[in-house]
């Protein structure tokens, strides 16, 4: 991830355009595919090699101690996980184009949540099957092989989504922190009708708010004492006569 770009949870802070190689190359991409094969190997192997049929019985058993319910759970395991990373490989395409960090957030976290969920189910899976292997007393029929390979590739899926724990874990505070510092060091905005100091009336006060601007204190007295007054004569101490008819 640049440095130079605003970022929040992986990607851009506006939403950007895919890219391809870069998305091929990154270390979650390449673990995904690996978790992916990884399943598709545990289940396909115990579905198509995980039963036998023993001599004297109509029915299939499964090779692991004849324990129906280690098979069960490590077919289940790998399908959900098989899903779980075709799944998060389209959000992880689709993170970049996301515009609501919230929403990346959801996915993040969806993907922490999982990934540390699974990383801790498959080495119940492996420490259940290699248990069950290792108390199985009649080997006669079942390939060997495939049941190394079961328990091998139960072995790489807690690294695989170990791994990917730990990505998402760093991927979500990475966002947290990025956020807050966008948050922080965003500008004020300058297309609001009300200047940044403006100070809404409160409507339950008795008295009104003044709308006018302040007197400056500068300023002189506008009302000044002329500087010519005319002298005004009494009215009662006047030498005028009236004219005499």
């Amino acid at each position: 991830m640049e440095s130079s770009e605003t970022s929040v949870y992986g990607a851009a802070l506006a939403g950007g355009s895919f890219d391809f190689m870069k998305f091929i190359k990154q270390p979650q991409t390449v673990l995904r595919i690996l978790s992916w094969v990884f399943a598709i190997v545990v289940f396909a192997t115990i579905t198509a090699e995980g039963y036998v049929n023993p001599p004297d019985d109509f029915h299939v058993m499964c090779v692991f101690n004849k324990n129906d319910g280690a098979c069960h759970y490590g077919v289940g395991i790998g399908i959900i996980a098989f899903l779980a990373c075709v799944a998060f490989l389209m959000a992880d395409i689709y993170l970049p184009m996301m515009s609501n960090a919230q929403e990346r957030k959801h996915v993040v976290t969806a993907d922490l949540v999982f990934s540390g969920a699974w990383t801790f189910l498959w080495f119940v899976c492996f420490c259940l099957l290699a248990n069950q292997w290792a108390n199985t007393a009649d080997t006669t029929g079942i390939a060997t092989d495939a049941v190394h390979a079961i328990i091998a590739f139960s072995f790489f899926s807690i690294a695989t989504w170990g791994a990917l724990t730990y990505f998402a874990l760093m991927k979500f505070r990475q966002g947290v922190g990025e956020l807050a510092q966008n948050l922080a060091e965003s500008p004020p905005d300058h297309t609001s009708e009300y200047p940044t100091s403006y100070v809404p009336p409160d409507h339950n006060s008795s008295y009104p708010t003044s709308n006018y601007p302040s007197f400056p204190s500068s300023r002189s007295d506008i009302y000044q004492q002329p500087s010519f007054t005319p002298k005004q004569e009494p009215m009662g101490g006047s030498d005028y006569q009236p004219p005499a008819y």
